[in-house]
């Protein structure tokens, strides 16, 4: 549910996320915080447009956490992470 609210949140369509997971690398891997193993994909849509996805697996399924458009000061770049 998070995750598709934030793609609602940024007006990311169903195809863009679909795009961003088939153009992405991973940028990040995160250990199992209780929900299990995740990973930060950088990825972009066919109109150019960045945008991160945060997911992990569920059994045989890849689950969504998150989804947004990566920005300043978070990102300097779709593939750098800004100042902390």
């Amino acid at each position: 549910r998070h995750g598709d609210q934030e793609r609602q949140n940024d007006n990311l369509a169903i195809e863009e996320l679909e795009e961003g997971l088939l153009t992405g690398r991973i940028l990040e891997q995160y250990e199992d915080t209780g929900r299990g193993e995740s990973c930060l994909v950088a990825g972009f849509t066919n109109a150019g447009k960045p945008i991160h996805i945060v997911c992990g697996e569920r059994g045989d399924w890849l689950v969504v956490i998150t989804i947004y458009i990566p920005s300043p000061p978070k990102f300097k770049t779709p593939y750098e992470r800004g100042e902390k």
